[in-house]
């Protein structure tokens, strides 16, 4: 018998509906603040800037996002609605930049091989996905304005099993940098087991979009990648690839507002608190109430806070989630949405 190839990639919903969004004054502040952030690549404050803070940054508005509802007096205008196209692509070399200014801060202000951990996201079509705007309107068919083939590229998602590309400088340095910022002796032990006697059933769950990426798109996302890893552990052409996405575990690094005035207050275990964390992606909310095993750790990058969050600061946070709890993950993205 000839040897197997590789599996045509089951693709769940590629393309979905027109979205009619609402950005609120909470989530425009945020972006405008990161807009004006010192390392931005751009100074200028308007939303239109470009920034370097990850999961904030909003890029050139791509032509199909169309504003739909307007005021001449921004500053009245509670909730801005825009009617927006997006598609779920696989990832391929072309997003190389797109997905790397996500993911620029992903490890704080750390030195580290950035661009290596970008190739083994977009090398990986099977177990990953990339949100790109729909900008296929017939108006722009056949124009070549010499656009990056990652502009408009709105969000990544992807699991990488830490076994598996243990050998790469990258997941090297990442782990290095996750043992380095635990300072609760009994959660680095942990977290150090998982890392490395358990490593090849862990895997990296990399979920990063821009603020001006809608909610909505959440729960598709995440299902599109628990499926992926499902088929994977079916359709891969070998066992050993196929054991490759067998989690057990989940590691996700995020960020949070935590209230200056609360020491490491638990938001699951004080609910009489003020507001003492809030949730920049909302889902993260979830992964922690479901979590096992986390900690938060000081950013050592300048932060830029909004005049709204002035009494926070701005936190990174490690989460450890049993693959076993991926589907009250599903279930509570579907009723967090459904509620909103």
């Amino acid at each position: 018998m000839g040897q197997r190839g590789r599996p045509a990639k089951r693709r769940r919903l590629s393309r979905l509906p027109p979205l009619l969004l609402a950005f609120s004054p909470f989530a425009r502040s945020i972006l405008f603040a990161r807009s004006a952030a010192p390392n931005s690549t751009a100074p200028d404050p308007s939303p239109s800037s470009k920034t370097t803070e990850v999961g904030f940054a909003d890029p050139k508005p791509p032509k199909a996002i169309k504003r739909i509802e307007s005021s001449e007096d921004e500053e009245d205008q509670e909730v801005e609605m825009v009617q927006a196209d997006f598609e779920f692509f696989d990832p391929k070399p072309g997003d190389f930049h797109g997905v790397k200014l996500l993911l620029q801060n992903y490890l704080d202000n750390k030195p580290w091989d950035l661009g290596g951990f970008v190739d083994l996201i977009l090398e990986q079509i099977t177990v990953g996905t990339v949100v790109k705007s729909g900008a296929q309107d017939e108006e722009e068919e056949g124009d070549d304005d010499g656009r990056d083939d990652d502009e408009g590229l709105y969000a990544v998602i992807s699991a990488l099993n830490l076994g598996r590309y243990a050998d790469h400088r990258c997941i090297k340095e990442l782990k290095q940098f996750l043992l380095d910022v635990c300072s609760d002796d009994s959660a680095r032990k942990k977290l150090k087991l998982l890392l490395e006697k358990e490593a090849s059933e862990v895997g990296l769950l990399v979920s990063q979009r821009f603020v001006n990426c809608p909610y909505q798109l959440v729960p598709p996302l995440y299902d599109a990648l628990f499926d992926e890893v499902s088929w994977a552990t079916e359709d891969e052409p070998t066992q050993e690839l196929r054991d490759s996405f067998r989690f057990k575990y989940y590691i996700l690094v995020t960020r949070i507002f935590e209230k200056k005035t609360v020491n490491q207050c638990k938001a699951k275990q004080s609910q009489n608190c003020d507001e003492p964390v809030i949730y920049i992606k909302s889902e993260d909310q979830i992964f922690y109430e479901l979590s096992s095993l986390s900690f938060p750790f000081r950013l050592h990058a300048e932060q830029l806070v909004p005049p709204e969050l002035k009494n926070y600061k701005e936190m990174g946070l490690v989460m450890v989630v049993k693959a076993d709890d991926v589907p009250k993950v599903r279930e509570k993205l579907k009723s967090l949405v459904a509620e909103s």
